[in-house]
């Protein structure tokens, strides 16, 4: 109904203008009810051109034509046919409006013709012919013209919407290419290194027991390692190949990052608190990267320690948390390396925060604090 509203305002505006006109000019008919009615019915046929063009304009140039044969209002019976002339061009009548114009025009003209006192008929008539022809061609280029422009509008609205399709399907190509590479070049170098170690530790391990002797704790650590590195690093192709699959790893597999630590002669320890519940994929897939990384910095960095896990699950954040009581301290700051600025990067890009220093008691402590909230 709102969009009708200025079309109805229009219509009432015109008509009242229309009633007054009539009963203020001295050349005027009288005006009864049957006028008034005329009136109201192109008021009411104007509100609704915009919906109904070609039954708006028909009505409203047949009332209007009936208003000026009976009361003699003039030119100023077209305004109302001027308007839905302009609406009926504007959404491509063209037929329609033609005929209007034709048929407003002819019975204008014969009107005048049959009731302009002799002597003066031709001049006024001429006058008034030239004034309204030229004033239904300005009102049907006129809506023509807005016609073409509200076209023209809706073809560069829909390139640009081509457009940006467009770049992000190049993008996505780009970026699948991209992933393809990176995992060739993982498969052609990693993947053989791997390999290589898992065997090497496989045939130590079998010529270790083969003689009778048991194998070292650090040679067993060794190929667990390197049969859960082959694995997690198939799984990463898989999902550099295939997009659209979700990483298979996360919290639920903190228990194997502990076996697998311990088993490297670090003692570990896991602590769970809180509620358990369903996570994001990218939150839980982030919390198990943090925990991976930071049991590995610990075998590696931290020397003789234990090293204490302890995930809170909370209704509005994850709060994973990884400390040691190794050889950090204060005093000895941590050059960030690689891990430690993806981690950083995995937690910030999820809207959480990262902590990760030296203990004030010795040792090094990490926390990344998830939202589960919706702000992620």
């Amino acid at each position: 109904m709102r969009p009708d509203l200025p079309y109805a305002v229009g219509g009432v505006a015109i008509g009242a203008f229309l009633l007054g006109d009539a009963a203020l000019a001295p050349d005027a008919g009288p005006v009864r009810a049957i006028d008034v009615a005329l009136v109201l019915a192109m008021a009411a046929a104007l509100a609704v051109c915009r919906r109904h063009p070609v039954p708006a304009l028909g009505v409203v140039t047949a009332t209007m034509l009936a208003f000026h044969v009976r009361v003699h209002a003039g030119v100023s019976a077209a305004f109302a046919v001027l308007g839905t002339v302009y609406v009926a061009a504007w959404l491509g009548h063209r037929s329609a409006v033609a005929l209007a114009g034709v048929v407003f025009l002819g019975g204008f003209l014969a009107r005048d013709i049959s009731v302009a006192p002799a002597g003066r008929s031709g001049q006024l008539i001429a006058e008034r012919t030239a004034l309204l022809l030229g004033w239904f061609l300005a009102a049907n280029v006129a809506g023509l013209v807005a016609r073409q422009r509200r076209a023209y509008l809706e073809q560069v609205e829909q390139r640009a919407i081509e457009a940006e399709r467009t770049r992000e399907e190049m993008a996505l190509r780009r970026a699948g290419e991209e992933r393809l590479r990176i995992a060739r070049d993982l498969h052609d170098s990693l993947t053989h290194s791997i390999s290589v170690i898992k065997v090497q530790a496989g045939i130590a391990v079998h010529l270790a027991r083969k003689h009778g002797e048991e194998p070292s704790a650090a040679l067993l650590a060794i190929q667990e390692a390197g049969g859960a590195a082959m694995r997690e690093l198939r799984a990463t192709l898989e999902v550099l190949r295939t997009p659209s699959d979700a990483d298979c790893v996360g919290l639920a597999r903190v228990g194997e990052l502990a076996e697998r630590t311990r088993a490297a002669g670090v003692p570990v320890h896991i602590t769970v608190s809180g509620q358990p519940r369903d996570l994001p994929a990218e939150v839980d897939q982030a919390g198990y990267r943090v925990v991976q990384e930071a049991l590995t910095n610990i075998a590696r960095h931290a020397g003789p320690a234990t090293a204490e896990i302890h995930v809170e699950c909370a209704p509005a954040r994850l709060t994973v948390s990884v400390t040691d009581d190794g050889q950090a301290s204060p005093g000895r700051p941590v050059t960030p390396g690689v891990g430690l600025r993806g981690m950083r990067e995995r937690v910030t890009g999820l809207g959480g925060t990262l902590h990760a220093a030296p203990s004030d008691g010795g040792g090094f402590a990490v926390r990344a604090v998830f939202p589960l909230d919706g702000t992620a």
